[in-house]
Parts: structure tokens; C-alpha cells; sequence
């Protein structure tokens, strides 16, 4: 999957897509993206937020989707756009399971979604093909957004 597959290039938002890496579905591949995602918004306000979102997300396409499989896969895209950074993460699908927020919030384990829920301004998914698609949007000076290129004619 190519960056102009991400997004399609600039969504219906007007998100420009700034980057993305296509990583195995391994445990590995967390702190990989973790570090594409410090690397490429290296100055942004409140970056350690997004790092820990797309820390949460990667590791749950890895350990609850197809990703996590032999020969599996997970993209994650960054895109920004007046206002706000999103990151997407793309798993290879959970035979139609979907993320949520666990209803415990005491609960040892199920916690990256309520992370995810707690630190995003917004998130979401949708499916693409047998895959997801888990999205999650950050506040974003319009002058660090500008500075990047993305365009600043939020809808």
C-alpha cells in the first residue's frame, strides 16, 4: 500500500497524508511505529499523546486481527489538516470484529481503545475491504499544520 493509497492522497476532510509505513504484524513493529510517528511530527504540541495512540493501536491490530499472523501486515498513515493530525492504523481485518472500549474500566488487559478514547480530540474506524481501518484525530496548531504543506481549508 502506497502513501496515495492512504487517504487517497487528501480525503474528504482535506487531510494531506504526510507519511506512512507498511510494518509485519509483529510485537516488533510497535516501537517501529511508534518511531515513524516521533520522527515525522517531531515538534508537534502534544506528540507523546499521538506516539501512545498509534502505540495502543499497532498493538492491538498485531495481537487481535489477522495482522498478527503469519504474513500479516499493518499501515500506519499520518495526515494532518487544519487543526488536527490523524493517524490511521490498517489491519488485515478480524473476521468482522470490530474495535470498542471495553466496559471495565478496571480491567488488566482491553485498555488501548479507552487509551486511545482518552487522549484523541476523536477516533473511530471503518472497514476497508476484509481490513479496518482505526482512526484517531489530535489537536494541531494551524502554523505547525501549515508548515508541514497540508492544506489549511478544513471543511
Amino acid at each position: 500500500m502506497g502513501v496515495e493509497d492512504v487517504l487517497g492522497g487528501v480525503d474528504r476532510e482535506g487531510l494531506t497524508v504526510l507519511g506512512a509505513v507498511t510494518l509485519p504484524g509483529t510485537g516488533r513493529s510497535v516501537g517501529l511505529a511508534r518511531g515513524f510517528v516521533r520522527d515525522l511530527l517531531a515538534d508537534l504540541p502534544g506528540l507523546d499523546d499521538v506516539v501512545m495512540a498509534v502505540s495502543e493501536t499497532v498493538a492491538n491490530a498485531v495481537t487481535h486481527t489477522a495482522s498478527g499472523l503469519e504474513g500479516g501486515r499493518v499501515t500506519v498513515a499520518v495526515a494532518a489538516g487544519s487543526g488536527a493530525v490523524r493517524v490511521e492504523v490498517t489491519d488485515d481485518g478480524a473476521s468482522g470484529a470490530r474495535p470498542y472500549v471495553k466496559d471495565d474500566p478496571g480491567a488488566e488487559t482491553g485498555r488501548g481503545m479507552r487509551i486511545v478514547q482518552g487522549l484523541a480530540a476523536r477516533w473511530g474506524f471503518r472497514p476497508d475491504g476484509t481490513r479496518t481501518v482505526v482512526w484517531a484525530e489530535f489537536p494541531a496548531p494551524d502554523a505547525w499544520v501549515r508548515g508541514r504543506g497540508a492544506v489549511s481549508g478544513r471543511g
